[in-house]
């Protein structure tokens, strides 16, 4: 069997490279430029040169630190020699495929590579599951060089032949930890399987656990290893604080944060579904903009209320770990841990959600007592120690938890409510009759109505004496 690395890349500090110094394409480089972007984080200036280079890569990148853009711009600056204005599909066959697990992050990941894109003439999609199968078809007949898909989406296409394969010439697999997570190995198998054995094969992951290192030896052939910050940290731009709270205080204390000056817009994290659906409705009520997302709900809601969250209209986004890699928000300020993970690394992936970038980011975590045991596998995976503070939580009668517009005057000042007269009743409330004693009465027996038997009084039919039986 082949070494698992080649070589290793070391972490380097490049602050004066630029993307004109990585040799891409001036059409590229001209969309960068529109996006606003002119420095390269410490992964794309590290991982864009290799991927040119058609080497194999794994890559260790925590959220948030541009590793999409790492490997969408190597890719498209591979597929330009096949750029074509052809309107026929035998001119735009899939030559790329990157799978990631989430819908809401296939979304992102196509929309990054449109965008760097514009100037080129590759086509990009994005197939997910959730949606009818047959709306993303006609797109597929219409040929498209990159594909981005979640892999049970994916499958389903394959099955009903609306595409093809035997094209392809790089396959990405991001966010590889989190698609082992979610049981997709037996997905990815029967994917790669109908791969071109010829191909570059690229894998990021936030973590190098012993079963990603397995999954890199099926496909990666002596890949270059990048690692740009140790395994399962957590960015040095979020400052984390943990509030040890009783359980039946943590929505008082959460409501008390949220109407905090700093929390703009906030990603509340949950365990379950039916919290989240819970959470956000007592929110509601209190006059807090907030919405949910979470697997119970279709894709176009969820994109509805993600789109909602990132204009504004939406100020507190209730989500569960389903949604933690999948969503990408531009100088999101807060994260909070409504609910923290019982598995350590969901932690380091859910308050990814901010400090991205090179943004400052708070990440705050409501604790009750019988979550502590959590918190020390936390603190033990990160290698830090989180500040902690008790928590002093002053319960809000009800009356003022109501919205401004529906918060009732002082008692003082309403006016007076008229006396009020109970109605007399139309009939007596009591009957007479009940007080009578009870007396028996005597019915003669009623005539019978059943039907005669016409069965018994009927005679016996004769039976003919060649069928008797002989003595």
């Amino acid at each position: 069997m082949p070494p698992l690395f080649s070589k290793t890349k070391e972490t380097l500090t490049l602050n004066t490279v630029s993307f004109a110094d990585l040799k891409l394409a001036p059409e590229i480089l001209k969309a960068l430029t529109e996006a606003g972007y002119t420095t390269p984080t410490p992964i794309q200036a590290q991982a864009i040169p290799v991927v040119l280079s058609g080497e194999d890569l794994m890559a260790g990148a925590q959220t948030g630190t541009g590793k999409t853009a790492a490997f969408a711009l190597p890719l498209l600056q591979q597929l330009m020699q096949h750029a074509s204005a052809s309107t026929s599909p035998a001119k735009h066959p899939v030559r790329a495929l990157i799978l990631v697990p989430t819908r809401e992050l296939a979304v992102q990941v196509e929309e990054s590579v449109k965008m760097y894109a514009k100037y080129t003439n590759l086509r990009s999609l994005v197939v997910y599951g959730g949606v009818d199968i047959k709306t993303q078809t006609p797109h597929l007949k219409t040929g498209v060089e990159i594909l981005v898909a979640t892999p049970g989406r994916l499958l389903d296409h394959i099955e009903q032949k609306t595409v093809l394969l035997n094209q392809v010439q790089m396959l990405v697999l991001d966010e590889a930890d989190r698609m082992l997570d979610m049981g997709f190995m037996p997905a990815l198998k029967r994917i790669l399987a109908l791969l071109p054995r010829r191909r570059q094969s690229l894998m990021f992951s936030a973590t190098f656990s012993n079963d990603i290192k397995k999954l890199s030896e099926d496909f990666l052939i002596y890949p270059s290893l990048i690692e740009v910050a140790r395994s399962n940290a957590t960015s040095e731009n979020i400052k984390q604080k943990v509030y040890l709270v009783a359980s039946e205080d943590k929505h008082a204390l959460l409501a008390k944060l949220l109407k905090g000056d700093d929390a703009k817009q906030v990603i509340v994290f949950t365990k379950t579904k039916l919290t989240a659906s819970r959470l956000t409705r007592q929110l509601q009520r209190e006059g807090i903009e907030a919405d949910a997302i979470h697997g119970d709900r279709s894709q176009s809601e969820r994109q509805q209320t993600l789109e909602a969250f990132k204009q504004g209209k939406v100020s507190v986004l209730i989500a569960t770990d389903v949604a933690a890699r999948g969503l990408d928000i531009d100088h999101l300020p807060m994260v909070i841990n409504y609910e923290i993970p019982h598995a350590a690394e969901d932690y380091v992936h859910r308050i990814g959600r901010t400090g991205r970038a090179g943004a400052k980011g708070t990440a705050l975590s409501l604790v009750s007592p019988e979550e502590e045991r959590y918190l020390v596998d936390i603190e033990k995976l990160i290698k830090t120690t989180i500040e902690k503070e008790q928590a002093s939580v002053q319960h809000v009668p009800r009356s003022e938890r109501r919205p401004a517009s529906e918060s009732r005057e002082p008692r003082e000042q309403r006016e007076p409510r008229p006396a009020y007269h109970k109605p007399v009743p139309n009939k007596p409330a009591h009957d007479p009759w009940f007080d009578k004693p009870y007396v028996p009465k005597v019915t003669e027996p009623a005539p019978s109505t059943s039907k005669p038997d016409f069965d018994a009084v009927k005679p016996k039919a004769q039976i003919p004496a060649l069928f008797r039986r002989s003595s």
